[in-house]
């Protein structure tokens, strides 16, 4: 791995790796899995929360939203302050804050309280999603860098699958405030342990913070976000959620101008005319999108359309998970990376992830042995491409500015989860619409509305008929972007190698 003369680099061994680089990657990815698992540990406590804090629907939202508010918001800001004054330093300060904001959480004795708390927590997710990657990248060289995000990316997916088992354990025993207190011993090992292994490093640059740069990209990304979030709730042409799009495009676009103009950018825009980061992007878009969208319409599906009871439903798409982590785990995706490239692996990956999506669409409609497999195919797919494309990503940006590499690369994931919700979801309720003339704003609306036995089976399915168009209509998107996405890369190359 080349480093940039004005980038401070931690110790290397003969062939440019840190000796203690697996012990580190080790550490930094405890510190990740405690961020991810409490996203989704809080699904479960949803109920416990509106029971013992009196919490209204609109609380509840609040307490999910804030953290991934303020946590996309701040992103690229992170990344570009862990590249200006160290990695390490940006990594503790995320770790401290995380813990302090879980210690608000678990003592919160109001719906306000908690969602303060929640933001405030957001601030430490996005200093540690952004550093912990960007400490990968300087630790690793370029050999057993793309083993190693694949490692990285495991732990998003351990995080999902372990989290609504943990929470379903830990709210059998405990108040829901445990949820929160348990995050605090193991951010107290992170500090630990960050201060005692992890180098420093930092980009040495005497150049002037973009202190109006970070404004705008915060403002613009924070707008755009909350109109993602609120979208469904409010509905996508009110004007709440148009203001919001609006002051966010606008505000992201003078980020642009701004970035263009000033002497010393937070984003370099000139990354997007790379075209392998471009194609990178694109595909981190689509993997993202076609993950959470499915998702979106997966957890619906298993308790609208085949019954299951919320905690059930959480642990029945714990196989695609599983695959993730059982295929990373074996280095499948880093050795099909090393041998037959970044865009076949990404070609392949999601084809796959297409196909999992299509065969939910086409086999799970009456039975989970059929969602089953193409839950399996999907993790395959995911497995084999999101290690590829993060990989690119961070590849096709200089060492010296790998934590705004790893903004991007989290601010990605977050606008394709955004987009992969509405997009499925708008096909969803289109398509309900237009087989049941239905009023309610829900299923469960529509069903309790519903006079006869004859019209609430209708209802049910005219429902799970817009779920198996929504998914096919995912499917058709992940794979037509999945090749274009290839196809940018491999142009890339051959134009890097000519």
């Amino acid at each position: 791995m080349t480093t940039s003369p004005q980038e401070t680099a931690p110790p290397q061994t003969a062939h440019g790796s840190h000796p203690q680089r697996w012990l580190i990657l080790g550490v930094v990815c405890l510190a990740q899995l405690t961020v991810l698992l409490d996203n989704t540990i809080l699904n479960v406590a949803i109920p416990s929360l509106t029971r013992e804090m009196d919490a209204t629907t609109a609380d509840v939202q609040w307490m999910m939203n804030a953290y991934a508010l303020v946590q996309s918001g701040l992103l690229l800001t992170a990344g570009n302050a862990a590249d200006r004054y160290g990695r390490k330093l940006l990594l503790m300060s995320g770790l401290a804050v995380f813990g302090l904001g879980s210690l608000a959480a678990g003592l919160s004795q109001s719906p306000g309280q908690l969602i303060a708390a929640r933001a405030g927590m957001g601030i430490g997710g996005a200093l540690l999603m952004t550093t912990i990657l960007a400490v990968v990248v300087q630790i690793f060289d370029d050999q057993e860098r793309v083993k190693a995000i694949a490692l990285w990316s495991t732990v998003s997916s351990l995080g999902f699958a372990a989290g609504p088992l943990i929470g379903g354990v830990m709210l059998n025993h405990f108040w829901w405030g445990a949820i929160f207190l348990i995050n605090i011993p193991v951010a107290l090992l992170g500090l630990v342990a960050v201060a005692a292994l992890v180098p420093e490093s930092k980009h040495k640059a005497g150049d002037r913070p973009d202190l109006l740069g970070a404004v705008l990209s915060t403002i613009g990304m924070t707008a755009v976000v909350y109109a993602i979030i609120t979208g469904p709730e409010h509905g996508w042409t009110s004007a709440q959620v148009l203001v919001s799009a609006l002051i966010g495009v606008v505000v992201l676009g003078l980020f642009v101008l701004w970035e263009l103009r000033t002497e010393h950018p937070m984003l370099d825009m000139h990354f997007f005319r790379n075209q392998k980061f471009v194609g990178a992007v694109a595909g981190a878009i689509l993997v993202a999108f076609g993950m959470t969208g499915s998702l979106f319409l997966l957890t619906q599906h298993l308790q609208f359309v085949l019954g299951y009871e919320p905690l059930d439903a959480g642990l029945r798409t714990a196989p695609l998970a599983l695959t993730v982590v059982a295929l990373n785990f074996t280095g499948a995706g880093a050795k099909l990376v090393l041998k037959a490239g970044t865009p076949a692996a990404i070609a392949l990956g999601m084809t796959l992830v297409s196909a999992g999506l299509a065969a939910i669409a086409l086999l799970g409609g009456h039975g989970y042995e059929g969602m089953l497999l193409g839950l399996v195919v999907m993790g395959a797919g995911v497995a084999l491409s999101m290690p590829a494309m993060a990989n690119a990503i961070m590849g096709a940006i200089p060492p010296e500015k790998a934590g705004v590499g790893a903004g991007i690369n989290g601010t990605l994931a977050e606008f394709g989860n955004g987009l992969g919700v509405a997009v499925l979801g708008a096909v969803l309720n289109s398509r309900f619409a237009s087989l049941v003339a239905v009023s309610a704003a829900s299923l469960p609306a529509a069903l309790t509305a519903a006079d006869s036995a004859e019209e609430k089976a209708r209802i049910s399915d005219a429902f799970a008929s817009g779920l198996e168009t929504s998914q096919l209509v995912g499917a058709v998107a992940v794979l037509a972007g999945g090749l274009v996405a290839a196809a940018l890369l491999r142009r890339a190359e051959r134009a890097e190698s000519a």
